[in-house]
């Protein structure tokens, strides 16, 4: 009998823990994202742009900036969209993203992007690039509401 309460209270446990975990990301939401970011480097770039983040049908102005270092060169603007998930405040949104990876452009050129930040925001944006630019480098970009 005493083996099988104990089972029991574990049981009981998990359950419980799980449940908060299921509650918490139930209680997350999901907004949309548009913004436009330029971008100018040689080696070490840098970037800047606005957008709106829609989100529970309110829009917000953002303010996006960012570095980058690595082999990189070039200037070009991306139209960024897409959506934001693992929210529960447009303020949310708001921090630092970053991604490894490298890409290219001339002329016009396609762009796809899942990034997270340190409160659990993702991104998952497609894009659509002009210009000219290379890049094989590490990127990062600051999100934050105005």
């Amino acid at each position: 009998m005493n083996i099988s309460s104990r089972v029991r209270s574990v049981a009981v446990a998990a359950i419980a823990v799980a449940g908060v975990g299921f509650a918490s990301a139930a209680h997350a939401d999901t907004g949309t994202i548009r913004f436009s970011v330029y971008k100018a480097a040689f080696f070490v770039g840098g970037s800047g742009g606005e957008g709106t983040l829609t989100f529970h049908g309110r829009r917000y102005p953002i303010s996006i900036g960012g570095v980058s270092g690595g082999l990189a060169f070039g200037v070009s603007k991306t139209y960024f969209q897409g959506t934001v998930r693992h929210i529960r405040r447009a303020r949310d949104v708001a921090g630092v993203y970053g991604a490894a990876g490298g890409g290219g452009a001339v002329g016009k050129g396609a762009q796809v992007i899942v990034m997270s930040n340190d409160k659990g925001a993702q991104l998952e944006l497609t894009g659509r690039q002009v210009g000219l630019q290379v890049n094989a480098d590490l990127s990062g970009m600051s999100i934050s509401l105005r």
